[in-house]
């Protein structure tokens, strides 16, 4: 009998350990809403600072709200997201697409000579979120002749790198699963 209900309670520990985690407000830095799951009910993205003080990367946190329910966490990914908030020129962004995907943007347009935005747009895919596209330009403050481009549809493996096809094998990646060296790699960068 107590094996039959340690293991349901095995599987439920990590949900219990994403729902417990309170967010100190002070470390929300970008928000979005939107209708991610197309219920109809508004939902809620955040990106979160590191609560350490490190240079760690931060948290993005997906909550889902049921057609007459509160907000209920469906996606916690600690150490995701690029950029330093009060460094002017790296504060990364989200934002709502009407289409109701989201895009986290990552940049860097001050420190350097190496300047370059990062996208990555989120969908909503088998009760999950995937990152669904790659976009990525840089330029050079130095030679402008050294510039890069590419937009990358990573649920089809098509896109354009410097105005020219690339393929890669179309895949539904997790945002838990997903390191920019994927799409870098994809788009020869």
């Amino acid at each position: 009998m107590t094996a039959r209900l340690t293991l349901p309670l095995v599987f439920l520990l990590p949900s219990l350990a994403l729902a417990a985690e309170a967010i100190d407000p002070g470390r929300i830095v970008p928000a979005a809403t939107g209708d991610w799951d197309k219920n109809g009910a508004g939902d809620l993205a955040l990106l979160v600072k590191p609560d350490d003080g490190t240079d760690e990367n931060n948290a993005v946190y997906i909550y889902l709200a049921g057609e007459d329910g509160p907000l209920a966490l469906k996606s916690a990914v600690p150490n995701k997201v690029w950029g330093q908030y009060g460094m002017a020129g790296q504060a990364p962004s989200v934002t709502a697409l009407p289409n109701g995907s989201l895009v986290i943007t990552t940049h860097n347009d001050s420190v350097g000579r190496d300047r370059w935005e990062q996208k990555l747009t989120i969908a909503y895919r088998n009760f999950d979120f995937v990152v669904g596209g790659y976009t990525y330009s840089s330029y050079d403050t130095l030679n402008l002749d050294n510039t890069s481009h590419c937009d990358l549809n990573v649920l089809t493996g098509k896109g354009k790198s410097n105005d020219k096809p690339v393929s890669a094998k179309g895949e539904l990646v997790l945002l838990d699963d997903w390191n920019d060296d994927r799409g870098q790699h994809a788009c020869g960068i």
